[in-house]
């Protein structure tokens, strides 16, 4: 360089506008570079937030319920005449206390105040048994020692004289003050069931060895507007035990007789006339004594708690001849004082117990979760009523207090047992995975069970990507490798737009079209996994005998165009096949030959459709990401494998697929990941069924379709709602693990190969 030049370079390079231009760019490169950062770490703490708002909605449902001590007073009515009931009002504030002799006192649980004392209407009769006919609705029956039964019902009555709250507890005797002749003697043991047709009596004199079942239709007088008991008919039960507990199920159907030593029967009197015994057992361990027997709500699920601290759960469960037996499902024990008094739930399967300790336990008997223990009294407690809210809790003890509990167990429903793994649910054959979060009736059993869901959403992944993987990644390799530049620029880009087509329009075409076309023309879709390879290997053979000047008429690098109107037409001919298929091999029907002659269920929206129109949307993402990384191989990678004699396949298999093989991998966990999150196609062609089934002719439902399908109906902050929320948390986590588990797989292959 001339000293001139020099000159000249030196004083340009401490010249204003070179310094300024320096400054300009140290300005944008510091800008790009805190900027890239500032937004890599807003997507970091993004997608933090998200979890951490996800958690912060789900981690209520695990939170333990909490007890809070309001009132203790004495006992209204004193220890001498035992209780045998507590009605409850929905605001915690009245309750009404029925006693061993017929005494009704209504009690201010605010301050232990006296509003009510009557005593029941029994003729002069007294009183020798009593039952809770529905507790929800408060009915109850007194059976009286001349044979007769009296039904009566509490009722708070609600008024707002002055703008204040007054709650009147009001004693009703629904079918009037006179009792219903049941017994020529005291009924000593004593079962009512009430429903809105029909009421059943069951009641067992004392140290006789027969029970009297009898029951009566109801009817509405047109004269006085009030409800009168029309006899149907009875029947007797002959037993060679004493029976203590008389278990008369909510259908009116399943009667369980239980003596204390814990033998029991069990009988079938859906018809009246022909009682049935079905079954002969016992309930305890030997040695072990029943101390308190309940129904869980909807009179299903009995309850019983023994000498030994033990609560056991049993239900008649149907067998594959349909027919009825009493099983044991659960065990529940914290202590091993003997249980003195059980509490149930209006609405929910929750109870509570009381043992001589002292001790009061939550329970919730399809969770299988212990939910709080409360140390109450040094006393046994002697009586359990748990507000119609579930909110609150009346305990009587031994000693004769009576202590009012506020309660907050909002999610008693969830436990990880009850999310993961199988749950026996009432009226179930056996233990199950379940999804159904809603019902018609008041005694419904939540079934929450994650488990479904995300093998749905597992299954409509893999089954896509067993259709998508193949495709995207072959034409992603002969598009790269072999194809010419010109024509890729057009095949790519064609390609890449089908990821344009909106999701929700591919599911309508999928659960509208393509699952009924596919179910009326099963065997042609079968024919195309055979016949199109086939028939594509057997087009390249007749074309390498073709004449050499013939086949250089097409360029090496475009003769993949030639395959387009031949798979056209083989899957065309594939399909014109269903019908003599169907006819040669499937009896002319092959959805009704799979289903009968081979026992596999079929649905028209199953998995095979799934696989089919889910796995075309993700053929353009996983395409895309793989041809990139096969084309940006360097060439001079591929010149050298040339140089040294190999083939073309050669190279592609020995040298551009190991160094494209981080991105390859990378382009099959990217379409599993949008798999796994896909909502609107599953939502629309897979049936929505939350089934555990690898059968490729069912349906499933995913975690995100769920979300889409419940989340608007759900109500804010309930159970449902926050499941709803885990099942998006669990979404989130599977994506996470699956994209980090991809990524560190990824490095290493590029590690691994990077020497190349």
């Amino acid at each position: 360089m001339s000293g001139q030049t020099k000159q000249a370079l030196q004083q340009t390079l401490s010249g204003p506008t070179f310094k300024k231009r320096m400054m300009r760019r140290r300005l944008k490169d510091h800008t790009a570079k805190y900027g890239i950062s500032v937004g890599g770490v807003g997507i970091i703490f993004a997608v933090f937030l998200i979890m951490f708002f996800l958690l912060y909605v789900v981690l209520p449902m695990f939170v333990p319920a909490t007890m809070d001590k309001r009132n203790v007073f004495s006992l209204p009515g004193g220890t001498d005449d035992p209780s045998v009931y507590y009605a409850v009002d929905d605001y915690k504030e009245v309750a009404v206390r029925l006693t061993e002799s017929g005494r009704i006192l209504g009690i201010n649980l605010r301050d232990g105040e006296l509003l009510l004392d009557q005593q029941a209407p029994t003729g002069g009769a007294k009183v020798t048994s009593f039952s809770i006919a529905n507790e929800p609705a408060n009915v109850f029956a007194y059976g009286l020692s001349n044979g007769h039964v009296l039904v009566g019902q509490i009722k708070m009555e609600v008024t707002y004289p002055d703008d204040v709250r007054t709650i009147t507890p009001v004693l009703e005797w629904p079918f009037g003050d006179e009792s219903v002749q049941l017994l020529d003697e005291a009924v000593s043991q004593l079962a009512v069931r009430d429903s809105d047709s029909r009421m059943m009596l069951v009641a067992k004199p004392q140290d006789a060895t027969t029970v009297s079942i009898r029951t009566y239709s109801k009817t509405s007088s047109f004269l006085t507007d009030s409800t009168e008991l029309e006899y149907d008919g009875q029947s007797n039960v002959s037993l060679d035990f004493d029976a203590d507990h008389i278990m008369l199920g909510g259908r009116m159907r399943d009667l369980v007789l239980v003596s204390n030593q814990g033998h029991a029967e069990y009988y079938n009197i859906a018809d009246i006339q022909e009682p049935m015994k079905l079954q002969s057992f016992e309930i305890t361990n030997p040695g072990e004594s029943i101390t308190a027997a309940r129904f869980l709500t909807g009179n299903y699920s009995m309850m019983f708690g023994t000498n030994q601290g033990r609560i056991l759960q049993w239900f008649p469960v149907r067998d594959d001849n349909n027919d009825f037996s009493i099983k044991q499902i659960r065990e529940f024990q914290r202590g091993q004082s003997p249980i003195v008094s059980i509490g149930i739930e209006d609405a929910r399967k929750g109870f509570a117990v009381g043992d001589e300790s002292g001790t009061f336990n939550l329970y919730h008997s399809t969770a299988h979760r212990h939910l709080r223990s409360m140390q109450v009294s040094d006393d046994p407690l002697t009586m359990i009523r748990i507000s119609p809210r579930a909110n609150g809790a009346v305990v009587e003890t031994e000693a004769g207090e009576l202590v009012v509990y506020d309660i907050k167990n909002n999610h008693p429903e969830v436990s990880m047992e009850s999310i993961w793994s199988k749950v026996w649910y009432e009226g179930y054959e056996e233990p199950t995975h379940t999804w159904q979060s809603s019902s018609g009736t008041s005694d419904f059993e939540p079934k929450f069970s994650l488990t479904p869901l995300t093998f749905g959403t597992i299954k409509a992944a893999l089954y896509s990507m067993l259709f998508a993987v193949p495709i995207a990644i072959f034409a992603a390799m002969y598009t790269a490798f072999f194809m010419d530049k010109k024509t890729r620029q057009w095949i790519k880009p064609s390609v890449e737009l089908i990821e344009a087509l909106p999701t929700v329009i591919l599911g309508f075409l999928a659960g509208l079209w393509l699952a009924p076309y596919m179910e009326a023309n099963l065997p042609g879709f079968f024919a195309i996994v055979v016949i199109v390879p086939l028939g594509i290997i057997g087009f390249g053979l007749l074309w390498s005998r073709l004449p050499e000047k013939w086949q250089l008429i097409v360029p090496v690098g475009r003769r993949a165009i030639l395959m387009l109107p031949v798979i056209a037409f083989l899957g065309w001919f594939s399909l014109s096949l269903s019908g003599p298929l169907e006819v040669a091999f499937f009896n002319g029907d092959m959805r009704s030959w799979l289903t009968e002659s081979a026992g596999i269920d079929f649905d028209q929206r199953n998995a095979m459709v799934i696989g089919f129109a889910m796995g075309f949307a993700l053929i353009p993402t996983i395409f895309s990401v793989a041809e990139d990384a096969i084309y940006s191989v360097p060439s001079y990678l591929v010149n050298g494998s040339y140089a040294l004699g190999a083939s073309g396949w050669q190279t592609l298999t020995g040298v551009v697929l190991p160094t494209a093989s981080p991105g390859i991998f990378s382009a099959i966990m990217l379409g599993f990941g949008r798999g796994v999150g896909e909502t609107m196609i599953v939502l629309m062609a897979s049936g929505n069924t939350p089934l555990m089934d690898v059968n490729i002719f069912e349906g499933m439902r995913t975690l995100s379709a769920n979300l889409a399908v419940e989340m608007g109906e759900t109500e804010v902050d309930s159970t449902h709602y926050r499941v709803l929320f885990l099942a998006g948390l669990v979404l989130f986590i599977f994506t996470f693990f699956f994209n980090t588990l991809a990524e560190v797989v990824r490095q290493r292959m590029r590690r691994k190969y990077g020497s190349l």
